[in-house]
């Protein structure tokens, strides 16, 4: 009888310590609440007309409205993400639109996206596949920049673009154009998480260092710097190649992929990045469908953002709610808007790459 309250004592320690390591992170950002009241917060509209200036008038949000960024200005949320419409030969080209809202949860529509496809320098980035997946940082001295995907339907290409007053944008071109004698324009990289500080609940970016830091990739995560926010250098290791931050993991939800979520966050434990990631059972968690996205947290060092310290073994939100597992692509949550609005935390997340939802804490 000992022995058997011996053995289970054990076993219950054991389970505990499991549990406690996965679930018990003090420097997580924790615990979220999906606000199920207004979700999805943000769906497609068949109303709205742009005249774009290389096709003429479209729908820009008929086909999915996905993947936002959020800053807060003037006490107001303001949300930057990613339309579709329904033209051409990918089915859609991908427009950056903007809304903003004075409670977090409910938010008005700006009629025209405010990053779009032109006859611009840029086009050869953007056209026909379009402008992705902002995420927006603001520096000291109050001038936004949002980084973003360009796809030209071969090439994910990583750009940047400036602004005073989230409305009217300078697009600034791909972030590696100047660095290391163009080695990496033409190389795929995408999803840049800007280092910041959550100063009145928005991301500020910071210096580590002396240099701007991010986070980017959607296979590994990579590093890169800067001096300025627009021209940025990938960081390598001492053979020339690119400097893995971290990777999937086999066995788990994040066996195939991890991509970069919202402007990573400095604080005085370590910089917490919220990243996505995608499932394949075979390699990963039999528990989750084919091709799960879903989101986690890391910790890297404050002073080395190469460095991890720690990550949690499980994911922290999951594709669970009927628009997040059908739509475009299915069994999608990913997170990429984060601010702190009136003493609350709002993470703001594409669902089944088909409309937007939001989580509370």
């Amino acid at each position: 009888m000992m022995r058997l309250l011996y053995l289970l004592f054990i076993f219950c320690a054991i389970g505990s310590c499991k549990n406690s390591s996965q679930i018990n992170k003090e420097w997580a950002l924790l615990p979220f609440a999906k606000s199920d009241e207004v979700n999805p917060l943000l769906t497609p509209d068949t109303t709205t007309i742009f005249n774009c200036p290389i096709i003429g008038n479209v729908k820009w949000e008929e086909k999915d409205v996905f993947n936002p960024a959020a800053i807060v200005r003037h006490d107001t949320v303001f949300m930057l993400y990613r339309a579709e419409d329904k033209v051409g030969k990918f089915a859609g080209t991908s427009r950056i639109g903007l809304a903003w809202s004075t409670d977090g949860l409910h938010f008005t529509r700006h009629p025209i996206p405010v990053l779009y496809p032109d006859n611009d320098e840029q086009k050869k980035y953007e056209w026909e596949g379009g402008c992705e997946d902002p995420r927006v940082v603001e520096d000291e001295t109050g001038v936004y920049y949002m980084t973003y995907t360009a796809y030209d339907g071969d090439k994910a290409r990583l750009l940047v673009a400036n602004s005073t007053n989230l409305q009217h944008w300078i697009k600034q071109g791909p972030v590696f154009a100047k660095t290391k004698n163009g080695k990496y324009i033409n190389e795929w990289s995408k999803s840049g998480s800007i280092v910041s500080i959550y100063k009145n609940g928005t991301p500020v970016a910071t210096k580590i260092n002396g240099k701007y830091w991010m986070y980017w990739g959607d296979t590994n995560i990579f590093l890169a710097s800067s001096d300025d926010l627009i021209n940025w250098t990938p960081i390598e290791t001492s053979d020339g190649k690119l400097l893995v931050v971290f990777g999937p993991r086999t066995g788990k939800f994040d066996s195939d992929l991890v991509e970069s979520g919202p402007p990573a966050m400095l604080t005085d434990k370590g910089i917490v990045l919220i990243y996505n990631s995608r499932n394949v059972p075979a390699k990963g968690d039999t528990s989750l469908a084919e091709g799960t996205y879903a989101a986690s947290q890391i910790l890297l060092d404050k002073n080395d953002p190469s460095k991890m310290i720690d990550r949690m073994d499980s994911y922290f939100m999951k594709p669970d709610k009927s628009y997040e597992i059908s739509g475009q692509v299915n069994h999608v949550c990913f997170v990429e808007g984060l601010v702190n609005y009136k003493n609350k935390w709002y993470l703001y997340y594409g669902t089944a790459d088909s409309k937007i939802a939001v989580a509370a804490k």
